[in-house]
């Protein structure tokens, strides 16, 4: 378990670590100390890809077409 604040982490590097806490979580061979921290760093873990999920969600935007089906600009995507 990489001990980096998990704000400094991107997407993909808490999506794995993620992965990883809770494989080990799954095994059920760690102490139930260990175990307290190995999910309280999960839920930090899981609520930071939530928030970077969003982020780029709110990013993506959808081409708008006119009447003659060429593109005339982007619009936020709703519903994400």
């Amino acid at each position: 378990m990489s001990e980096r604040p998990v704000s400094e982490m991107s997407f993909e590097e808490a999506m794995a670590e993620l992965e990883a806490v809770v494989g080990k979580l799954e095994r059920g061979d760690v102490p139930l100390e260990d175990s307290i921290a190995l999910y309280e760093r999960g839920a930090k873990l899981k609520k930071h890809c939530e928030a970077k999920l969003k982020e780029a969600e709110e990013k993506i935007e959808a081409i708008t077409l006119g009447e003659d089906g060429t593109p005339t600009g982007t619009r936020p995507v709703e519903g994400l």
